[in-house]
């Protein structure tokens, strides 16, 4: 059997699983629907198993499919990383790099560095695409997705890219009408505003009466995205608790104010950077990870 023949078919098969379909997957590979269902079919009669259970309306995988899948991404991953590390060698790392991460890491981290990550690497060529949800890594055929705060158990491969801290802020226009909250428990009096799509950040770790405790706070107006929340709080309309890249240029001008600094225990914000297994070998990939850590700014 020829081995190349053999992970073409492979790749074929996770295409197919991951577009849903043979017609979709037969646009992405420039084969037709036809060629690709041959192509599948060659794969399952030399294995001798169903990969694929076809119906009118859907596919689904065999449990044979399923192992084939997660093994397949693998080794294809770790064949294309190989051929890019010994294409490297001739040169400088070039290249896509599909990239997905939240609009304020968009915005306050990344692109203010990338002109210069361009002038060092001109031949990567970046896909960002920004998004203030989850997003599945490997079905959206992502490199790297970027992260900020705390993650759950996943097969991705992870690698820590810096810290931030979460910094409490009000504008001085809603601290004079409102007044300024002092302790946990004037909190009840404000507006708070909350970003959503994140476990227990409606829980505000405060000091009460000497012991670290999560405070609920009542939201007077939640959203996803964290820059329209900073925006939210520069009208003066409440009280927000934000990473501090993302209202740290307003509080140094004097635009927030932060507040009860003497109780609320900010603890780090992990901002990782999450790939599937073998992508972090791509020399580009390295490249582009490595440039972000040495670029994180230290939190004070």
């Amino acid at each position: 059997m020829n081995r190349a023949a053999a992970s073409d078919e492979i790749a074929i098969f996770i295409r197919v699983v991951e577009r849903g379909g043979f017609a979709a997957a037969a646009e992405e590979t420039g084969l037709t629907p036809s060629g690709v269902s041959k192509a599948v079919t060659r794969l399952e009669d030399r294995l001798g198993v169903k990969l694929l259970q076809r119906t009118t309306r859907r596919l689904m995988m065999t449990p044979e499919g399923e192992t084939l899948l997660s093994r397949g991404r693998n080794i294809l991953a770790e064949i294309e990383a190989t051929e890019a590390e010994v294409m490297a060698a001739r040169g400088k790392p070039r290249g896509i790099i599909r990239v997905n991460m939240g609009t304020a890491y968009a915005k306050h981290r990344l692109a203010p560095v990338l002109p210069e990550f361009r002038a060092l690497y001109p031949e990567i060529d970046l896909q960002i695409s920004v998004a203030d949800r989850r997003v599945d890594v490997i079905g959206e055929q992502l490199d790297v997705a970027i992260r900020t705060g705390p993650l759950t158990g996943s097969s991705l491969v992870a690698r820590r890219l810096g810290l931030a801290k979460r910094v409490i802020a009000a504008s001085p226009a809603y601290l004079a009408r409102h007044g300024e909250p002092k302790q946990a428990s004037d909190l009840a009096d404000h507006a708070c505003l909350l970003i959503t799509g994140f476990a227990r950040l409606s829980e505000w770790p405060l000091r009460v009466d000497g012991r670290v405790k999560p405070v609920q706070v009542k939201p007077a107006v939640t959203c996803d995205n964290a820059d329209i929340l900073a925006e939210m709080a520069l009208a003066g309309l409440g009280i927000v608790r934000l990473a501090s890249f993302v209202i740290e240029d307003a509080i140094a001008d004097g635009r927030l104010k932060p507040l009860l600094v003497d109780c609320h225990v900010s603890e780090p914000v992990p901002i990782t950077a999450l790939m599937p297994p073998g992508r972090q070998h791509l020399p580009r990939v390295r490249a582009f990870i490595d440039f972000l850590v040495a670029h994180a700014p230290k939190p004070a």
